[in-house]
């Protein structure tokens, strides 16, 4: 049974929603990630004495990278590489700078509100429940529900607002005062996208909504605070005011990544099926035209993705590696070339304890990428990938007209 007891604002003016859900009351604290107010409000609830469990707007995740802001150092490069988890990575430390270059700018740390309720459950003993979604998931249904380009788009336009030099716009620091890090780092793309709103925020107030179902219908506290972003205190309440249904399978769906179907997956393969296609018919029109197909791919293919080795300062045997193996893996889309040099990089030039102690403040400017050996092998790794891929095509196109 879930009923709404007492909708309205606290004398900060930050949005509070008292919410019956069976046994537990469920107080919903809206904060600003950025306020010392904010952080100030959750103390005192805290302090008063009225509740015995908190929840708080984040995952095992972000709740470890805020305990342990430098927990990059225990990273295995080779198994980011090799599991294919290097633009998960690469999205974290872009996020990670982000919220670095706020706390200069504004001389607060976001997430003081969350760290906040974190300590104070520390200090009295309550039970603290992390409800949001893994941000790897939302990160991945985000880039799911976007094309290859506007995916792009987005990852380049979270990089500008990390290594920009300007101050932090007005529309990024509202969302803020929304309390959310992901959709502020994000402005100026999801203005451009509503569509980016059903994955960021939209699924995450359904799924904290789940959580907090879930929470009363097992560990059943009898009244829990629960600390979330002001933007999601209105979304959580609606979903709340709702019949929960089977909790599990909503949680289940809204962390589900699609891996089904998809002609995005089909078109590599397709565009090598045409490719030796091509070879194959300008050998049997003539050896010449065959051989001067196979120098066209070799020198576009390898030759583009060994400028995106020389951009990144690859080590020179990483360029060499790149160049010879871009023609050979682009043939086969199970194997990038950018994994190949990614892989090579990272041996030869192994990151040193240095790279990772400064990882975060390293991400946090243009040249950093390039000095720290970690971002570095990323960078190798990105662009390497994307000047195979741009061979792949371009050399495809060639390789057809030539048959033309």
């Amino acid at each position: 049974m879930i009923t709404v007891k007492s909708p309205g604002l606290n004398t900060d003016k930050q949005p509070t929603k008292s919410i019956q859900v069976w046994d537990t009351e469920c107080v919903l604290l809206g904060t600003a990630h950025i306020s010392k107010q904010s952080a100030a409000q959750v103390k005192a609830e805290i302090a008063s004495g009225g509740y015995d469990a908190i929840a708080v707007e984040l995952c095992e995740n972000r709740y470890q990278k805020m305990r342990n802001p430098d927990r990059f150092a225990d990273t295995d490069l080779w198994q980011v590489i090799r599991q294919g988890k290097t633009g998960m990575m690469m999205a974290n430390l872009a996020l990670g700078a982000y919220q670095k270059r706020l706390a200069e700018e504004l001389d607060i740390e976001p997430g003081v509100d969350m760290q906040t309720a974190i300590e104070a459950a520390n200090a009295t003993g309550l039970d603290l429940f992390l409800i949001d979604r893994d941000i790897g998931v939302t990160l991945k249904r985000v880039t799911r529900s976007l094309s290859l380009w506007r995916a792009l788009e987005m990852f380049a336009g979270l990089l500008n607002s990390v290594l920009s030099r300007q101050k932090i716009s007005e529309a990024a620091i509202n969302r803020l005062k929304q309390g959310d890090l992901l959709e502020s780092a994000l402005t100026e793309f999801a203005n451009k996208s509503p569509d980016l709103y059903v994955p960021l925020i939209q699924e995450r107030d359904r799924y904290m909504a789940a959580r907090l179902q879930q929470l009363a219908g097992t560990d059943a506290p009898r009244r829990m605070l629960v600390v979330v972003g002001a933007g999601h205190v209105a979304g959580m309440s609606r979903c709340l005011e709702e019949p929960a249904g089977d909790v599990s399978a909503t949680l289940r769906t809204l962390s589900e990544v699609t891996t089904g179907f998809s002609w995005l997956k089909v078109i590599p393969w397709l565009v090598v099926g045409l490719i030796l296609l091509g070879f194959g018919i300008g050998f049997y029109r003539s050896p010449e035209l065959g051989l001067q197909m196979m120098t066209d791919w070799v020198l576009l293919n390898g030759g583009l993705s060994g400028i995106g080795a020389l951009l990144a300062g690859a080590h020179p045997l990483t360029l060499l590696t790149a160049i010879v193996a871009a023609p050979i893996t682009s043939l086969n889309p199970m194997i990038g070339a950018g994994m190949v040099c990614g892989l090579v990089e990272a041996g030869l030039r192994k990151p040193k304890v240095a790279d990772f102690v400064h990882l975060r403040d390293d991400a946090a400017s243009f040249r950093g990428w390039w000095h720290n050996q970690v971002t570095r092998t990323l960078l190798v790794f990105a662009l390497t990938t994307l000047g195979s891929a741009l061979g792949t095509y371009l050399g495809g196109a060639m390789i057809l007209g030539r048959l033309s």
